[in-house]
């Protein structure tokens, strides 16, 4: 049941994204817009930290959610990503991971949970597969993935939603909008 008041004909993840603190959700839905189609980091480098945030913050939304698959507009094909790189990513050893997934994978647990841990060592690995650019975007993308997951299941929302994954984001916008 979810911690907020939301009226019974609206589903409860769009009611907050959509109508609650306008002020800000709009802008909250501005970086989540620039987060999913603006990232300029590789498909499957983007999942791989975005589904390990989505186990961190344990928001099942997260988990299920798909990119390619459920975010309109997105240009990679739905099939860019196959299930098992989802299945895997609490063992980023698995062989189908590429390095710059692994790195993605450690990148995104280490900004969650031991941010201060990254040590020099840790930064030389990054620095060898990745640019400045690309390290600024997915600290950008697995900090705002940290932050609304972290809010959709502080609320409990994450479990209430009704609307299918692909209709969520149109949804919200719409909301928005209005």
């Amino acid at each position: 049941m979810p911690r907020i008041s939301v009226p019974p004909e609206q589903d409860p993840l769009a009611y907050l994204w959509g109508q609650l603190a306008p002020e800000l959700t709009s802008a909250a839905a501005q970086m989540s817009d620039a987060i999913y189609h603006r990232s300029r980091l590789p498909l499957r480098e983007f999942e791989a930290a975005r589904v390990r945030i989505a186990h961190i913050n344990d928001c099942n939304v997260c988990r299920r959610f798909r990119t390619a698959r459920d975010m309109p507009g997105r240009p990679e094909a739905p099939d860019a990503v196959p299930e098992d790189l989802y299945e895997h990513v609490l063992d980023p050893s698995w062989d189908g991971y590429t390095a710059r997934e692994r790195l993605a994978i450690e990148f995104a647990e280490r900004f969650a949970l031991d941010h201060v841990a990254m040590d020099e060592e840790f930064w030389a690995r990054l620095h060898a597969h990745f640019t400045d650019d690309e390290l600024v975007d997915l600290a950008i993308c697995v900090g705002w993935l940290i932050a609304s997951g972290r809010v959709q299941r502080v609320f409990e929302v994450d479990n209430a939603c009704q609307v299918p994954l692909s209709d969520l984001h149109a949804s919200v916008a719409a909301a928005q909008r209005a």
